[in-house]
């Protein structure tokens, strides 16, 4: 068996958690005791995390150790995606593990007044991140060409209009803020909700009133 393999083979075996005698190692892929050791203080030096002597026998002390990370939103809504996507995946163990692994990141995310309030979108299956993430690439357009948009809810089948002004993310749900022209008012959409989008060629410019300065000033007033 040629060593990348056997490395391979070994980390598989010690994944179990349980005790693993050198001997018996060396039996079970068909190789010598000293091949063993030295495999052994080949994955240890390489950061595997293993524990064990020689004499004694080895173990993994855990599935995979991640030095701390400093992620970009965006970077996040990417991991969340793709876990959305597994989550949804035919495989139970596969589905299992997304969810588990959400699970870690949301406890170690940053707490404060306004993610605590954001993470209230959040409880609706993962499922929901990917039907979202379709329209993001037309909302982001729509924001930057400052083009308004018509579009229709789940749950609210009228077509509305609205001058997109700001895309939000609070961990798996993405919301979009803008003036809605009809209801003549601000609106904060979940983005997963909306079922029809269109850009349309209509432009819109900033007005006293419908700014997102006054959408922020009147969070702020009622906070």
């Amino acid at each position: 068996m040629p060593r990348t393999d056997r490395l391979v083979e070994m980390i598989r075996i010690l994944r179990d958690g349980r005790l693993h005698r050198a001997e018996d190692l060396a039996a079970r892929l068909g190789t010598s005791l000293r091949t063993i050791y030295r495999d052994m203080d080949r994955l240890i030096a390489s950061g595997v995390p293993i524990e064990g002597r020689r004499g004694l026998g080895y173990r993994a002390t855990a599935a995979v150790t991640l030095p701390p990370l400093n992620l970009t939103m965006t970077e996040l809504e990417a991991l969340h995606l793709g876990l959305a996507a597994v989550a949804q995946a035919e495989d139970a163990e596969l589905r299992e593990a997304a969810r588990s692994l959400s699970a870690r990141v949301d406890a170690v995310l940053p707490e404060d007044r306004d993610r605590a309030v954001g993470w209230s979108f959040a409880t609706p299956p993962l499922g929901d991140a990917v039907a979202g993430f379709r329209h993001m690439a037309s909302l982001r357009a729509a924001i930057r060409a400052r083009q308004k948009l018509q579009f229709t809810l789940r749950d609210a089948p009228e077509t509305q209009v609205l001058r997109p002004l700001r895309l939000d993310y609070w961990g798996r749900v993405w919301t979009l803020a803008g003036w809605n022209e009809t209801t003549q008012g601000f609106a904060e959409l979940r983005v997963d909700r909306i079922v029809t989008l269109r850009v349309l060629p209509q432009l819109f410019v900033d007005e006293p009133g419908r700014m997102l300065s006054d959408l922020e000033a009147g969070r702020g007033s009622s906070a």
